[in-house]
This record gives C-alpha cells, structure tokens and sequence, in this order.
C-alpha cells in the first residue's frame, strides 16, 4: 500500500518521475515577437498616410512688377505689439494697420496686403493668438510667421 502511494506522489523515481526541466522555452516568445512584427508591418503604412493636394505651379512675377512689401508686426516677451517700429494695443491694431498701408501706398483689399508676425520665444500663446485673432477679425488672412532660421 505505502509503494502504491510513493508512486502516486511522485516520490523515490521510478517510470512515473519527470524529473526537472531546466531548458526555457522559446517558442512562446517567438510567436509574440512575429505576432508584434506583423501588427507594426500593417500600422506603419497607414501611419504614414500623404493627403494628396494639387498645387499650382510657381511663376515669377510680371517683368517690372515688384511684390509688395509685407508690414511686420512684433509681439515682446511683455506683450507689447509693435507695427514696425511703432508701438500699438490690441484694439488699436486695425487702425494702425491701415494707416501703415495708407502711408506704404498699399492701401486697397486686404487681400493683396501682406502681415508678417514675429514674436519673442517666451511671448504667452495667449497674446499671440490674440493678434492673429484680431488680424482674422480685422479681415487681413495673408499672415506669415517668420521664424528663426535653425542651423
């Protein structure tokens, strides 16, 4: 009786012991990783999706015909707005800019005048969003951003 119970628990060898496997096996890791391969070989593609656009083609200006000149617009680090040199507030930043057209002889549709914005790197997004919300309100739409050129 107590043979037949050593053999039931596993205990002493005999033809029932297993014994210690002590090989890892791989194969579990192995389907994973191709699983993982094949997940990132279909995400990637649709990652990197391009929306199609059909772009004019450049031309140069007329021979004699000389682009207009951009008025810059300058925000400091305090929020001061500047058209070219001269200091101007939020609310007074139509007036102004139309005055500086009228003076540049570019008065006319504010869609042939062209803004350019710079700003201090540590001006808030706040003052920033407020003079390009006031420049859409205003009706002026060609608004460029100058940025430092990083080498």
């Amino acid at each position: 009786m107590q043979a037949m119970a050593a053999k039931l628990a596993g205990g002493g060898g005999g033809r029932y012991d297993l014994g210690q496997n002590s090989e890892i096996n791989v194969t579990p890791f192995v389907d994973i990783l191709l699983v993982l391969l094949i997940i990132f070989m279909v995400a990637v593609p649709m990652a990197v999706t391009s929306i199609k656009i059909d772009l004019p083609p450049a031309s140069p200006p007329p021979p004699g015909v000389k682009p207009k000149e951009p008025v810059f617009i300058s925000i400091q680090k305090s929020g001061a707005i500047f058209i070219a040199d001269r200091q101007t507030s939020l609310d007074g930043l139509e007036a102004d800019l139309n005055a500086k057209f009228t003076s540049t002889g570019q008065a006319g549709p504010k869609d042939d005048q062209r803004i350019m914005i710079r700003a201090d790197a540590d001006v808030m997004y706040a003052d920033f969003m407020g003079v390009l919300n006031q420049l859409q309100t205003a009706g002026w739409y060609k608004v460029g951003l100058i940025n430092e050129d990083i080498r």
